[in-house]
């Protein structure tokens, strides 16, 4: 076992912070810790927070991490932002908004760079769920970016998904579409004291009781209002209800199957493009393949084959 695994299940601070960037990178250093640190991962509670840019994720993820803290827990939190498609940058100010948490020895906080991944998360989220469970982290964090209706993939990570609404977004029927309202486990309409908050939560509860009609358990619907504390600790409760619900029905073997999967699935979709574009003999065919497509000599399905031939040998 290497020197940063150990650091990093003693809680290091800089080594957890390496190896994230090193996960990012996608470097073999981290290739082989992450084989390392497999067998003490599992513990932690990881909690996923997807909602539309401007709905309050950051300050309802610190108001969470302060009742936490309160009751002897450490937070891993990670904060997935864009990444420019133009300049290949992204501004990551999740942790910016999060500073004075930042200073707390029990709490971590990684902002991370999607990376051009769709879905609202980045690639090198499993890795860094990993390392935050394995260095003791109780309760684990994920912001998604600002998302719409597509943006679900956080269900594939996150043992409780909280999908965080606000009112007067300006489309009533938005509640109703098919996409992210879908993969709550609980729904929160935060910013509670704006106008328009009861039609809100009338039209949440009446998405709710469609979805949810002969179902064991109904998702509930919290009002909160971030800033101000208020409802945090309703919430809180919540989450510690939904996992005990899902031990209960076995539920939760099942999330953590699901997460395994996308993983792996993840792991060697990189791998796979890794070889594809960084191997100089099959970069080299990629280019002769784009030269005879422009010329209409053969078409990018036949080229797609004939590369995926030469993987598969």
């Amino acid at each position: 076992m290497s020197d940063i695994v150990q650091n990093i299940l003693k809680g290091d601070q800089r080594s957890i912070a390496r190896l994230i960037t090193l996960a990012e990178n996608n470097d073999k250093i981290a290739t082989t810790a992450m084989k390392d640190i497999h067998p003490y991962t599992g513990n932690a509670q990881v909690i996923g927070i997807t909602g539309v840019m401007g709905s309050g994720k950051s300050t309802l993820i610190c108001e969470l991490t302060r009742l936490y803290r309160k009751l002897g827990k450490t937070v891993g939190i990670i904060a997935i932002d864009p990444t420019s498609p133009f300049s290949g940058g992204a501004l990551l100010g999740d942790r910016v908004r999060m500073m004075e948490l930042a200073m707390d020895d029990g709490v971590f906080i990684r902002s991370l760079g999607t990376r051009g991944m769709l879905g609202g998360l980045t690639s090198a989220v499993y890795d860094v769920v990993e390392i935050l469970d394995a260095c003791g982290k109780d309760v684990v964090i994920v912001e998604t970016v600002g998302v719409g209706q597509a943006e679900v993939d956080i269900i594939k990570i996150a043992d409780t998904t909280l999908v965080v609404i606000v009112p007067g977004l300006g489309d009533s029927i938005q509640t109703l579409k098919a996409g992210v309202m879908e993969i709550a486990d609980i729904y929160v309409i935060n910013k509670a004291d704006r106008p328009g908050v009861e039609q809100t939560i009338a039209e949440v509860e009446s998405l709710v009781d469609i979805t949810c009609s002969g179902k064991d358990r109904k998702t509930p619907v919290l009002s909160t209002i971030a800033k101000q504390g208020k409802g945090i600790d309703v919430l809180l409760q919540e989450i510690e209800d939904h996992r005990s619900y899902l031990e209960k029905t076995h539920l939760f073997e099942k999330q953590r199957r699901l997460r395994y999967e996308a993983e792996l699935v993840e792991i060697i979709r990189k791998r796979l493009m890794s070889f594809i574009f960084d191997e100089q003999t099959c970069k080299q065919r990629i280019n002769d393949l784009l030269d005879r497509i422009g010329e209409k000599k053969t078409d990018p399905y036949t080229a797609a084959e004939e590369i995926l031939g030469t993987i598969l040998k």
